[in-house]
C-alpha cells in the first residue's frame, strides 16, 4: 500500500461527527491537491480550502501598473517572473492592460525564471536602466535578498511586491468571517523562515496546523493531523515535511532577506492592508529602489485603481470565502485563454488549477 492511500485510510477511519474546514495556504498545495483527485477522495465531511497562497494574485494592482508603464514611459527594461505578464489592471480595454500587451506596444518586457537573469540582463544593458519587478513570497525574495547582498549594477533597480505569509493567515483568523478549522502550512515557507513561525496558529488561535509537503502523501498526513488534532483538542504544530523544515529554517536564507529588506505594511490585492506583510527595501538599497529613482505613474486619478476587475471575485477566492466555481465569472468569461482576474492568471491562481483539474461551473470539486 502507497503511503498516500496508508494515509488516506487512516483519515477515513477517523470518527468525524460534524465538517471540518481545514484550509491550505500554499499554491502548490492547492495543485497537487486538485491534480491528485485529493477532495473527492477523502470523506464529505473533510473541506479543503484553498487560500492566500498565490503572489501573483495578490500583488497590489497598482504596482503592475507601475511596471507598466516603466516600460512604456520610463525607457526602462522590465524583467519579471513570467506569471506576471499577463494580470489585467484596471483599465479601458483599448489601453495597455497587462505587460504582455505592454511588450506588444513596444516596451522592453523580459520573462525571467530567476533573479540572476535581471543582473545578467543589466550587465548587458549598456547603462540603460533595468527595473527587476520582483514579486512573491519568502521563497522568492530570498534569492532576490541574495542578489542584492552580492552586490548589484548600477543600472539595476528593484520594484518590490514581495510579501510574508502569515500575516494574511493572521488577518484571517482575526476576522469575525473566519472560514477554517484548521491549518495546512506551506512547506517551502517553513523551509526557508523555520517552521516556529507558523506556532502562532496553535498558540494563540488554539486552531491545528501542520506543515506538509507537496506530494499526496505529505498533504494527506497533514490533514490526518490537524484532524487528530482538532477531535482531540490538541493544537500543536506537527512538522510533516521534516524532511526539508528543519528548526530555524535555512540561516543563510533569513539573513540575506534581514540584510536586504525591511517589512512594513503592504497592500494586497482585493483584501487591502495588511500591517507588517511587506518586504521594502532597507535604506542602504536606496540607489536601486526603482520606487524612488521613477516617477510615480499611480499619481494621477485612475479609477478603480488597486481594485479586481469588475465582476471579478478573486479577493473572495484568496481569503476562502467561496470556492472558484463559485465565481460569478469563472469560466464565462473568465478563463485561462481570457482571464480577467489575476487568479485564472497564475499556475498558483486556485481558479487557474481548478480549471486545468477539469472543474467546470457548478461542478463537483476536484
Amino acid at each position: 500500500m502507497s503511503d498516500g492511500r496508508l494515509w488516506l485510510e487512516r483519515i477515513r477511519e477517523l470518527p468525524i461527527p460534524d465538517g471540518i474546514r481545514i484550509m491550505n495556504v500554499c499554491g502548490g498545495h492547492e495543485r497537487s491537491i486538485s491534480m491528485a483527485g485529493l477532495r473527492t477522495a477523502l470523506p464529505q465531511a473533510i473541506r479543503l480550502i484553498p487560500g492566500p497562497g498565490c503572489p501573483v494574485c495578490i500583488c497590489p494592482e497598482e504596482d503592475i501598473y507601475q511596471a507598466i508603464r516603466l516600460g512604456l514611459e520610463g525607457d526602462a527594461v522590465v524583467a519579471t517572473f513570467g506569471d506576471m505578464l499577463r494580470v489585467p489592471v484596471n483599465l479601458g480595454r483599448q489601453a495597455v492592460r497587462s505587460l504582455e500587451q505592454a511588450k506588444a506596444a513596444g516596451a522592453d518586457i523580459r520573462p525571467i525564471a530567476s533573479p540572476i537573469e535581471a543582473r545578467i540582463i543589466a550587465e548587458k544593458a549598456a547603462g540603460k536602466p533595468v527595473v527587476l519587478f520582483a514579486v512573491g513570497f519568502e521563497t522568492t525574495m530570498a534569492p532576490v535578498a541574495a542578489l542584492m547582498a552580492e552586490g548589484l549594477p548600477d543600472n539595476l533597480y528593484i520594484l518590490c511586491s514581495g510579501r510574508l505569509t502569515w500575516p494574511a493567515v493572521k488577518l484571517l483568523l482575526d476576522s469575525d468571517e473566519c472560514v477554517l478549522d484548521a491549518l495546512v502550512a506551506p512547506g517551502h515557507v517553513a523551509t526557508v523562515m523555520g517552521p516556529e513561525e507558523w506556532d502562532f496558529v496553535a498558540d494563540d488561535y488554539r486552531l491545528p496546523v501542520a506543515i506538509a509537503g507537496f506530494t499526496p502523501a505529505s498533504l494527506l498526513q497533514a490533514v490526518h493531523s490537524t484532524i487528530v488534532q482538532w477531535l482531540e483538542e490538541t493544537p500543536r504544530l506537527a512538522n510533516c515535511y521534516p524532511e526539508a523544515v528543519k528548526p530555524g529554517g535555512n540561516p543563510k536564507a533569513r539573513e540575506f532577506l534581514d540584510r536586504s529588506f525591511d517589512v512594513a505594511a503592504g497592500n494586497w490585492r482585493g483584501i487591502g492592508p495588511i500591517a507588517a506583510s511587506a518586504y521594502a527595501l532597507k535604506p542602504e538599497f536606496a540607489a536601486h529602489d526603482a520606487r524612488l529613482h521613477f516617477p510615480d505613474y499611480n499619481a494621477g486619478d485612475r479609477r478603480h485603481a488597486g481594485e479586481m476587475p469588475a465582476g471579478c471575485d478573486c479577493a473572495r477566492v484568496v481569503l476562502g470565502k467561496i470556492q472558484p466555481d463559485e465565481c460569478r465569472i469563472y469560466g464565462k468569461p473568465c478563463t485561462p485563454r481570457s482571464p480577467v482576474g489575476p487568479c485564472m492568471v497564475s499556475d498558483e491562481g486556485a481558479c487557474r488549477i481548478w480549471w486545468a483539474a477539469g472543474v467546470r461551473k457548478d461542478s463537483a470539486a476536484a
